[in-house]
């Protein structure tokens, strides 16, 4: 992968966008049921399903200027899986934040490397007033997460791909610079 495409980048990571020609990237991540098992309650996602995931993500980027990007290893372009923003509460100036790492690549810390650098993002460039997050709750790897970026417990919310109530999580800009 190209990194003249990337914009942000971590020590070991860069971001970039999905394009319409990411398809086999796209079916690498959420085509695998062990990525999706926390996201979707299909037993595994259809190429056609994927292929409109990549093309939401795409849609977002357009209306919004954000989506979940692709992120690479910068050592050697392998994709990792993806990070980033969707809108939320845009009223409140509040985005959603999540990650989908590439089963390969779990347990070696690039969820929270990049969710981090998505969060400087999100509040120094963009301004964003909050960012929400939610998770499976069956996922208590996400839960653990979710608190050691310094995200607070605020309700439980209905996710309808799952069909579960998932626990549901705030950082404000102001928690979000006492904390960083």
């Amino acid at each position: 992968m190209s990194k003249k495409k990337a914009f942000l980048e971590t020590s070991r990571l860069f971001f970039r966008t999905w394009s319409e020609t990411d398809q086999e990237l796209a079916l690498a991540l959420w085509g695998d049921p062990r990525v999706t098992k926390f996201i979707d309650a299909r037993p595994k996602l259809s190429v056609e399903e994927v292929q409109d995931r990549l093309a939401r993500e795409i849609t977002c980027e357009k209306d919004y200027g954000i989506q979940y990007w692709p992120i690479f290893l910068r050592s050697t372009g392998e994709h990792v899986g993806c990070c980033g923003l969707r809108a939320y509460d845009l009223p409140r100036n509040i985005y959603e934040i999540g990650f989908h790492i590439r089963a390969d690549h779990w347990g070696h810390g690039f969820a929270t490397e990049a969710a981090q650098r998505v969060m400087d993002y999100a509040f120094n460039v963009l301004s964003v007033s909050g960012l929400f997050a939610g998770h499976n709750p069956n996922n208590a790897v996400s839960q653990h997460l979710m608190q050691k970026l310094g995200f607070r417990h605020t309700h439980d919310e209905y996710y309808a791909p799952t069909g579960l109530q998932h626990p549901s999580y705030i950082l404000t800009a102001e928690a979000y610079r006492r904390i960083y």
